[in-house]
């Protein structure tokens, strides 16, 4: 994939549901990871959500840190760069 393209996501995936267990199989993995929503990105209505991810088998180079207009969609792009970069996350 190159630069500054983003990948797909279905919408209906319903990953939302899923992101305490991917926190904490992260973190099993020493992998430092958060999810959090921005109220004046909300306000100016801006993608507002935002997943970071580092440590553990991420290098420098690659940690993670994206954002969504929704969870779902923050998280389920944070899933595809986290296996991008190596990471074999069990959803």
């Amino acid at each position: 994939m190159g630069k500054n393209r983003r990948p797909t996501l279905d919408p209906d995936s319903g990953v939302e549901d899923l992101v305490p267990l991917i926190l904490e199989w992260l973190g099993e993995q020493g992998i430092s990871a958060l999810i959090r929503v921005d109220a004046e990105r909300v306000r100016e209505r801006r993608p507002a959500w935002t997943f970071f991810a580092s440590g553990g088998p991420l290098s420098p180079d690659h940690s993670v840190q994206v954002a969504g207009r929704t969870a779902g969609e923050c998280v389920g792009l944070a899933l595809a760069y986290l296996r991008r970069a190596g990471v074999a996350v069990p959803v």
